[in-house]
């Protein structure tokens, strides 16, 4: 039997429990995730322990595939870790895009993700211009998009084409600045995607369109404080525990 446990950060939901070893879960995380016949989750996070880091992470995807990163998942897993007494309320821990610093305050988490990169500022498809970023995981970026009407089958065949997250973002009147996302592993449109919405952050920085913090606010409607200090993005919101339960493994 699993003691696992339900969490949501910002839209995105998660199935979290900690194990003493590693292994392939990718089976455990499709059925987890299931919508209709397991708990339901968009992704699967397995907390290990580490020699140098308060603990490693494995991270899957609902369809069982892994990632390197997630930023909502890092938040709700450095909540978690601090709930659960293995980690200090300020810690740093290994995922597959490197080490992430984490400091958790009753609710409300902040994670400094993994250095972002450009890839590729060049791209045009569908007549709008398309940046490609890593944020730990490679998210490309349009604010030339219809926020009211984000076409999914655009969404799936350049996720495909480009082996990316698809992101459309605009930055409102008052600087916040509005994200939608496609995300890879779920294969549809999710409410919120952390590293997606720092990908937006960093092309609107580096464009002029905001200063070096911003608002920003996925499908879910909920608030996200991201900031750029010294190259690397602060990324601060809500988590919440949604329940506990065990699983038959």
């Amino acid at each position: 039997m699993l003691q696992i446990a339900k969490y949501c950060a910002s839209g995105n939901d998660f199935v979290l429990f900690h194990s003493f070893h590693g292994a392939d879960r990718s089976g455990l995380a499709r059925a987890l995730c299931d919508r209709q016949n397991g708990i339901g989750a968009d992704g699967l996070i397995v907390l290990l322990p580490h020699e140098s880091h308060d603990f490693e992470w494995e991270f899957y995807n609902a369809d069982g595939s892994v990632a390197s990163m997630c930023g909502n998942g890092s938040r709700a897993c450095a909540h978690y870790a601090h709930r659960f007494g293995l980690a200090p309320s300020k810690m740093e821990f290994l995922t597959g895009a490197g080490v992430i610093k984490a400091n958790v305050e009753g609710n409300t988490v902040q994670s400094d993700l993994t250095p972002p990169q450009v890839i590729n500022d060049e791209i045009v498809e569908d007549e709008m211009r398309w940046w490609l970023i890593d944020t730990g995981v490679p998210h490309l970026v349009t604010f030339d998009a219809d926020m009211e009407n984000f076409d999914i089958q655009m969404a799936r065949t350049l996720r495909h084409k480009y082996n990316a997250n698809v992101n459309i973002a605009q930055v409102q009147s008052n600087g916040t600045i509005r994200v939608r996302t496609y995300e890879r592993g779920v294969e549809d449109e999710t409410l919120a995607c952390g590293t997606g919405m720092a990908a937006c952050f960093y092309r609107a920085t580096i464009e002029g369109f905001v200063s070096d913090t911003a608002r920003v606010h996925p499908k879910s409607g909920e608030t996200l404080y991201l900031g750029l200090d010294n190259g690397t993005i602060t990324f601060k919101g809500e988590v919440k525990g949604v329940f506990e339960t065990t699983w038959r493994d």
